[in-house]
């Protein structure tokens, strides 16, 4: 479904690449976590995947398909048919994606309006939908509603509403529970889950947190200094980890009784 085929990313001034030399595949319905520490390339390989890398700020070399369809060197017309279409994007920050000035409804329902024929009615009636089963309360409340008057958590359903709303056949996630407390993060979680099953859509998981990606992902990556150095099934991941910068990660996951032993 998507293949990253040597992807190599270099910004202008800086002294390495961000990615270099990245091979990862994702198939229909797969959920794949793509870990790492700041700086290891992570989201830069989810910008590329999304068609939003500044390409006249870098050099940027290999292949991404979807479908066989060929993303990194196609050309901005081809690759808007594609962004939000076939490929939604859930990032961190709410907050900083939406429009503060705009309300929830025409946000979520934005892709519908860019991509389809549909009429004003339709699209409010598929993203009060979506809303539902993104399981925000009062979904058409919420429509009327601003960012501003929503809970991080509620954002953040809003932003994957938007994101699934035209049935994408893949879903780039960037720390989208990062900024959220523990409670809120495992209700996004167990949506993702959901919204996987009930869908069958592929996700690409970035995050730091070892802990939410063993919780959700089948199979994971491992980025250090834009290099790919462990991938495999998740379990197999975490129980062996094969190279050092993995194993040290591991060690570094808060457990019970380290907080036990710790307080």
């Amino acid at each position: 479904m998507l293949d990253i085929q040597d992807l190599h990313v270099k910004f202008q001034n800086r002294d390495r690449e961000a990615v270099a030399g990245v091979s990862l595949s994702i198939g229909a319905g797969e959920i794949v976590g793509l870990v790492g520490e700041s700086g290891s390339g992570k989201t830069v390989t989810a910008m590329s995947v999304a068609g939003l890398l500044p390409r006249k700020q870098c050099a940027y070399s290999g292949k991404i398909l979807l479908d066989g369809a060929e993303l990194l060197h196609a050309d901005r017309t081809e690759l808007r048919k594609i962004q939000g279409k076939e490929i939604g994007v859930v990032f961190q920050e709410p907050q900083s994606s939406l429009d503060p000035l705009m309300k929830i409804g025409p946000q979520v329902e934005e892709v519908l309006r860019v991509h389809t024929g549909l009429g004003r009615a339709e699209c409010r009636r598929l993203a009060v939908e979506a809303m539902a089963a993104v399981e925000l309360p009062e979904p058409e409340a919420v429509y009327e509603k601003y960012p501003h008057q929503l809970s991080g958590g509620m954002l953040q359903r809003a932003m994957i509403a938007a994101a699934v709303i035209a049935k994408p056949k893949l879903l780039l996630l960037d720390e989208p529970t990062t900024a959220l407390d523990v409670t809120i993060q495992a209700q996004i979680l167990e949506l993702l889950k959901k919204l996987n099953r009930d869908s069958g859509v592929s996700m690409l998981f970035i995050s730091h947190d070892l802990n939410v990606v063993r919780k959700l992902c089948g199979r994971v990556a491992v980025m250090q200094r834009g290099t790919l150095v462990e991938e495999g099934e998740a379990q197999e991941v975490f129980r062996h980890p094969k190279h050092p910068y993995t194993r040290r990660l591991i060690a570094a996951i808060p457990t019970r009784n380290r907080k036990e032993g710790g307080a």
